[in-house]
């Protein structure tokens, strides 16, 4: 019997040694820090949605929704553990179907809407330009499989915990798939290139239901976000993100930045260098089964890294335009 790890950086440290802990502490702090700066700005364009329905000459900007939802998490995170929010998860599981089937809706109705003739679905700008945006989007692709703590998620569950984990895992890229690529794939249907990077924003009617889905989306974000807070920051770390996430709102760059330099390196690079590390210790290494899983595996190594890099280039190239157009602090 092997010995159980607890920790993704610990069983890092079981296969690949030294280098492996600090490797994913690293990559685990980028991917929980990205996500949280993402999240929280959807959460802010989503409270300051719909605060503009109800005082639509009202003052209050994007920053001020941002830290008002960083002082909820901020309350939120001084519950004793995981467990003591099982309400707030009840709520999340709820809001995630309710926002998705919700979004769904009101983006083919605004599709619908719109002249058809006048959606175009060909990227503007220069041939660079197109590039540095597909290399964003590999960013983006990876951050929808995101899961940087899957082995301290699975610590907390109940025995027996790898199927009950296998069972949740294929649950929850089952919805993603049924319910988020959906959305994406009917967003680019009714926008075209055009589509916002949070595609609320691009939806206008009718408002009652943007302002319903709006209010799903700030529920579950805010499960979402004490999932990767709890793990990884303290209070000083807390804080420290709810002041700077306000000075830089650009959701999508944040999001292809966290995907690309976070979760590819976690889920896709470091689980294939693990398993060909454990591989070697063992001595039937001259079987096709073998042979073939080693080709995959070195496959997936290679493959996922040039994504990482090519879509951490993307996102800068994206975050530093956006720096140099927009003030800091600016209203989205």
């Amino acid at each position: 019997m092997g010995r159980n790890m607890f920790t993704y950086r610990h069983l890092a440290q079981s296969i690949l040694g030294f280098g492996g802990y600090w490797s994913i502490a690293f990559f685990q702090q980028v991917a929980s820090i990205g996500n949280n700066i993402a999240i929280q700005i959807a959460a802010g364009s989503s409270l300051k949605a719909v605060y503009k329905y109800y005082h639509k000459d009202g003052d209050l900007t994007l920053q001020h929704f941002i830290i008002f939802f960083g002082v909820f998490e901020l309350f939120l995170s001084q519950l004793p553990d995981i467990h003591s929010l099982r309400w707030v998860n009840a709520l999340c599981t709820f809001s995630t179907i309710g926002f998705a089937a919700t979004t769904i809706g009101v983006t083919i109705y605004n599709g619908k809407k719109i002249d058809r003739k006048s959606i175009s679905y060909s990227l503007d700008g220069s041939s660079s330009s197109k590039i540095f945006r597909a290399f964003n989007a590999l960013g983006a692709i990876a951050f929808s499989f995101g899961d940087a703590m899957l082995p301290e998620i699975q610590n907390t569950v109940r025995e027996p915990a790898k199927k009950n984990v296998y069972k949740g895992v294929s649950a929850a890229y089952g919805i993603i798939v049924l319910s988020y690529w959906q959305l994406a794939f009917t967003g680019y249907w009714a926008f075209g290139s055009q589509v916002q990077p949070y595609i609320l924003s691009s939806l206008t009617v009718p408002q009652w239901t943007i302002v319903m889905a709006n209010l799903f989306a700030v529920i579950q974000i805010s499960g979402c976000f004490q999932i990767y807070c709890r793990p990884t920051y303290a209070y000083f770390e807390e804080r420290l993100l709810s002041n700077e996430t306000p000075a830089m709102p650009f959701f999508g760059d944040f999001v292809s930045i966290c995907g690309a330099i976070g979760f590819t390196p976690l889920d896709f690079v470091f689980p294939a260098m693990a398993y060909l590390k454990a591989r070697r210790r063992r001595r039937h290494q001259n079987t096709k089964l073998y042979l073939s899983l080693l080709l995959l595996n070195f496959a997936i190594v290679a493959w996922f890294s040039v994504v990482a890099v090519l879509g951490c280039i993307g996102a800068v190239k994206f975050i530093v335009q956006d720096v140099t157009t927009f003030r800091f602090f600016h209203d989205m």
